[in-house]
């Protein structure tokens, strides 16, 4: 099994976002194509399951154990797809993924067949928290939204993270959140 630098989607997608479009204050300021020194934001491949991947998001929720050959067809779906954009930054002297977030596009007939962008799995590794990561990906994927024509887009978070959100122009809505889960 080939682990290789093929992205999830087309990396110029990140180089065509209009970054004067976003809200959220940085400083110093970084954008998707200067996400700091040392550090590359792009999409994911699959040779980042052998650069901590797995390790960054074991810090958000339980990943399992997940066999090369598995995450390799999971993620060749997912491209197949094309309704998916997993970002991550790397820490290109470590070789290792130090955050990632995920974008996943819903197909609706509502809004004249429009579509709708979920954000899910945001998390920055503990060893780079406080260097704007989460903000770079959240900002990045909600300009992404836009250029994708998505009607609107959502996430789940806790409450003490309402506020981070808000940076972003997102604002509770009237709907309860409500789940029916079959896993642990």
């Amino acid at each position: 099994m080939l682990l290789d630098e093929t992205p999830l989607f087309e990396p110029s997608l990140l180089q065509e976002l209009d970054w004067s479009k976003n809200t959220a204050p940085f400083s110093p300021p970084i954008s998707p194509s200067s996400p700091g020194e040392g550090l590359v934001l792009r999409p994911l491949c699959t040779a980042d399951y052998n650069r901590g991947f797995f390790k960054v998001l074991s810090q958000l929720t339980q990943t399992g154990d997940v066999t090369a050959e598995q995450f390799t067809k999971k993620f060749e779906h997912m491209k197949k797809t094309g309704d998916y954009y997993v970002i991550v930054v790397e820490d290109t002297a470590l070789r290792q993924i130090v955050a990632t977030a995920t974008l996943i596009t819903e197909h609706k007939f509502i809004h004249s067949c429009s579509k709708r962008g979920r954000v899910e799995e945001v998390v920055v590794s503990d060893v780079c928290r406080g260097k704007q990561l989460g903000k770079l990906l959240v900002s990045t994927l909600t300009l992404i939204s836009k250029k994708l024509k998505c009607y609107k887009i959502t996430l789940e978070c806790a409450p003490k993270n309402v506020a981070f959100y808000e940076k972003f122009g997102y604002a509770a809505s009237d709907e309860a959140y409500m789940q029916c889960r079959f896993f642990d």
